[in-house]
C-alpha cells in the first residue's frame, strides 16, 4: 500500500481524482489509501472488470501504478 500511495502522489493533480479497482484483496486498505491521498476509491461489481476505465472504452487511459 505504501508504494501505491507514493506512486499516486507523483501524478499530476488532474489525474488524482478517483480510482476504480477490481474487488481483489490488493486494496483491502482502501480507507487508508483515501486518507493518505485524498483520492476516492470505487470498486467494480463482482465479476465485472470491464467497469474499470480502460483506454478506448470510455476515452480515459488507465495506467498501472506498480
Amino acid at each position: 500500500m505504501n508504494a501505491s500511495i507514493k506512486a499516486v502522489r507523483k501524478l499530476p493533480a488532474a489525474l488524482r481524482k478517483s480510482l476504480t479497482w477490481d474487488r481483489g484483496s490488493e486494496l483491502a486498505s482502501h480507507a487508508r489509501f483515501t486518507v493518505a491521498t485524498d483520492i476516492k476509491v470505487y470498486f467494480c461489481d463482482p465479476y465485472s472488470p470491464w467497469q474499470r476505465a480502460n483506454e478506448g472504452h470510455d476515452g480515459r487511459v488507465s495506467v498501472p501504478l506498480i
